[in-house]
């Protein structure tokens, strides 16, 4: 409550509503503009026709309600958008400062008699003060929410308000109708119980996704982003795939740093894209992969994502348990993404650029220490330190270090620009995780979620492979609609009870959905890293989707071996030693036949038979494995057969 207290008001005073550019444009100013063009005409001698025109001033496109933010994602901001507004809109208005106030004061309030207001929120009556403030509180998050991330999870948030107001209007047979409740009831829910507003999520980002938001933009003002960049430039110097592979590892290593697929997709592609011309790249193909390699940052040790740390929590285990699971799907991501580079780069003719950058060895020796902090947090998480005390030091250590180059060094102006940034950077973490504590405490108090659920199983009769498909399309919809991070702590709580109720564990259950929801992101008909990508290459946006979705591939088929298989938990990291590197090898193999069914040279028969050799191999069962193998034995013979009779030379 505190830690939101602290962040809601920012929230008001950082991002703009929109709604005052939006009608001095649409009202105001057109009217203005109208008259003093009117005024100048008759000012003016007369034209050769009798008339006298003249064009709108450059950059007078309206501004849409909830888009008016100008914190570090206001990149995204059409330059012509920033420039008509930015000296009209950075300011916060008198509303803005009210509504910051409103919000400072109801999570105050409770504060003041903290003990008093845990008991009245659980059994005694709640005064029509605490329901004022809580109905207050609700408004202020629906706001905050649309300024941030937009207004269609704040609409969701509200249909499952009137949901649980408006259950008992449902039909009595229906499975998800319910008894009604009232305000005092819904508030309790939500503002004094702990499965609302201040349930784990908040819990969350108030103790870990602060911390680890604030060390990525410590690692960032230090340096670090320019020496990944540099590095991976260095790394790949001359081969016609090396521009290729060079943004995917910059991509992984940019994710440290960011922790966001746009972000990092956008960040990327500002320096990637023009080596990725050069290099004979299509904008399409060239915008998939910047795209894949920056959701890849969501899905990569050792930040991950927000979700994960919710899921760490969920499940009871550690963050470096949570970075276990997602070691070998990682590595199975990337192995995708660099195949189908090495495939395209043959099929576009692409050539080696020369970048002047220095030697790898060269940059490991100077700069090489920018590493140090990320290894740190593995190491002392390894050594039973939490998550908290981890970053905290590995926060220190970034910052010391930053004094062994001059260029940034940290000193009291740039260490308040980072705190600064890593600050703002939460602020839209904090509004989606506080606003979908409205949904899970609607669907907790109405029994919901194991409607849902019941609903998922009866429907796929108990089958879990149907129940899997059904699922991964329900969460891949939801991302659709909502944030990652909302995404994934609604479909847990809806769609993990679903799996776990046919004998998936907790772990491999909740790996799933958090995939599906990272995904979502480079999904049709949205795909918001494909469409950052596409504005940046001038591409087709549909096109560069789906060249974003082949690249990806792995990441949609890999959930699915660690949920539908019993050996499937071993690319979790979970079992013996020699089961986990098997389970990978022949995962490996897989996502190899994933290549050639979708890019690679070979004819339409191959593909389909390399298809059908990787879905056998991802079973990870004996006989599948087998199955698999031949099959794609039989693909590689028939691939190598027509290809001497194609060149006999």
């Amino acid at each position: 409550m505190t830690f939101l207290a602290v962040a809601l008001p920012l929230v008001f005073v950082c991002y703009r509503s929109g709604w005052t550019e939006f009608l001095r444009r649409k009202m105001w100013l057109p009217r203005l503009e109208w008259r003093t063009r009117r005024r100048r005409a008759d000012d003016r001698p007369a034209a050769v026709g009798g008339t006298s025109t003249e064009e709108a001033p450059a950059g007078d496109t309206p501004r849409e309600p909830g888009t008016g933010a100008h914190p570090p994602e206001a990149a995204e901001v059409p330059p012509s958008e920033a420039k008509a507004g930015a000296l009209r809109t950075e300011r916060p208005s008198i509303m803005d400062w009210l509504l910051a106030a409103a919000s400072l004061a109801v999570l105050v309030y409770p504060l003041a008699a903290i003990d008093d207001f845990r008991d009245r929120g659980s059994g005694a009556a709640l005064t029509e003060l605490d329901i004022t403030a809580g109905l207050a509180l609700t408004v202020l998050l629906l706001e905050a929410v649309r300024r941030t991330v937009g207004m269609t999870l704040s609409v969701i948030c509200v249909i499952f308000l009137f949901y649980a107001y408006y259950g008992s209007w449902l039909p009595i047979d229906w499975t998800i109708g319910h008894r009604g409740f009232d305000l005092g009831q819904i508030v309790s829910q939500l503002y004094t119980g702990t499965e609302g507003f201040f349930g784990v999520p908040m819990q969350v980002a108030a103790s870990y996704i602060i911390l680890f938001t604030i060390y990525g933009a410590v690692l960032d003002y230090s340096g670090a982003s320019r020496f990944f960049i540099d590095l991976s430039f260095a790394a790949f110097r001359r081969s016609r795939s090396a521009p290729g592979r060079t943004v995917a590892t910059a991509g992984f290593l940019l994710g440290t740093v960011s922790g966001s697929g746009v972000a990092t997709t956008v960040s990327l592609g500002s320096v990637a894209w023009p080596v990725l011309r050069r290099a004979g790249y299509p904008q399409e193909p060239a915008g998939g992969i910047l795209a894949a390699s920056g959701i890849g940052a969501i899905l990569s040790p050792p930040t991950l994502g927000a979700a994960a740390f919710i899921i760490a929590e969920y499940l009871r285990v550690s963050y470096l348990e949570v970075l276990l699971y997602a070691t070998i799907p990682t590595l199975l991501y990337y192995l995708g993404i660099f195949l189908a580079i090495e495939i395209d780069s043959r099929r576009f003719g692409t050539h080696a650029v020369q970048i002047d950058a220095p030697r790898a060895g060269r940059l490991l020796l100077r700069f090489g220490y920018h590493f140090s902090s990320l290894i740190l947090i593995v190491v002392l998480m390894a050594l039973d330190r939490s998550a908290y005390q981890a970053v905290v030091i590995a926060t220190a250590v970034a910052f010391g270090l930053s004094f062994l180059d001059p260029r940034h060094r940290m000193g009291p102006k740039r260490l308040g620009q980072a705190l600064a940034n890593g600050a703002l950077g939460v602020l839209p973490v904090t509004a989606v995780c506080a606003a979908a504590g409205i949904i899970v405490g609607v669907i907790t108090q109405t029994g919901l979620g194991l409607n849902l659920s019941a609903i998922i199983v009866d429907f796929a009769a108990g089958n879990l492979i149907l129940t899997t498909l059904m699922s991964a399309v329900a969460v891949m919809l939801l991302g659709l609609a909502v944030p990652v991070t909302a995404s994934f702590i609604i479909a847990a709580v809806i769609i993990g009870p679903a799996l776990t109720a046919l004998g998936v564990t907790q772990a491999e259950a909740y790996m799933f959905v958090f995939y599906y929801a990272v995904l979502s992101e480079v999904s049709p008909p949205t795909a918001l890293s494909a469409v950052a990508a596409a504005a940046i290459t001038g591409g087709n946006t549909y096109r560069t989707m789906m060249m974003a979705w082949r690249y990806t591939l792995p990441a949609f088929l890999v959930p699915f071996a660690f949920v539908l298989t019993p050996n499937g938990q071993a690319l979790l990291g979970q079992g013996p030693f020699g089961t986990v590197l098997l389970m990978a090898a022949v995962s490996a193999v897989a996502v190899a036949a994933l290549a050639m069914a979708t890019g690679g040279p070979a004819g339409w028969f191959e593909r389909v038979l390399a298809c059908v050799a990787a879905v056998l191999l991802l079973f990870l069962e004996p006989a599948p494995i087998v199955a698999g193998l031949a099959v794609l034995a039989v693909a590689a013979a028939v691939h190598l057969v027509r290809r001497r009779r194609r060149d006999p030379a």
